[in-house]
């Protein structure tokens, strides 16, 4: 390779909430209304949290299958105070991440984004009336709803912009051959 020539750049990290939110908080610096490093902070720990993918489904009956968030909150009004807390903050999870790290997901759906991000929007109101105070915040949920259309467009910058890298690095792969003998040159 020639020194002239770029060589992909390698991110160290120690762990991939961090990366979230350093990436995160670099878009939010650009924004003209930059949202507090809180609701970037709890952002950031969502997306780690649902770099299980595992997290994104719910399994029924045996068989693994999307949330089907509406339903979930409806059904919450019938539950207990600590299940409707888990239930409302899994919702408000859920819709953030779909909103905005997948929100392209949402274009074959028969739903879009605006749905998503209303019910997210309702259920972190109803978990702020659970959990008043977050981060040493006053009506933290109430806050991030407030929000929530401002960070899932960084979440979306990120988004494209993590793609955007990730086809530029294909077309810089490094090719690795463990038998130097089998590698040709046309």
């Amino acid at each position: 390779m020639s020194q002239n020539s770029k060589s992909p750049e390698l991110v160290l990290e120690s762990s991939l909430q961090f990366y979230f939110f350093d990436q995160l908080q670099e878009i939010n610096r650009k924004s003209t209304n930059p949202l507090p490093s809180e609701t970037i902070y709890y952002s950031s720990i969502v997306m780690d949290k649902f770099g299980d993918s595992a997290q994104l489904f719910e399994t029924v009956e045996g068989k693994v299958r999307e949330k089907i968030l509406g339903i979930k909150l409806l059904e919450s009004n019938n539950m207990n105070r600590e299940q409707q807390k888990r239930t409302l903050k899994d919702i408000g999870d859920t819709a953030l991440l779909i909103c905005g790290y997948f929100s392209d997901s949402l274009t074959k759906k028969l739903v879009d984004t605006r749905y998503y991000q209303e019910l997210g929007q309702i259920a972190y109101q109803r978990l702020d009336s659970h959990i008043p105070s977050f981060y040493e915040m006053n009506s933290f949920y109430r806050i991030l709803s407030a929000s929530f259309e401002n960070l899932t467009t960084l979440m979306s910058i990120m988004s494209r912009k993590s793609m955007s890298q990730s086809s530029q690095l294909s077309d810089e792969m490094i090719l690795v051959v463990n038998d130097p003998n089998k590698l040709k040159a046309s």
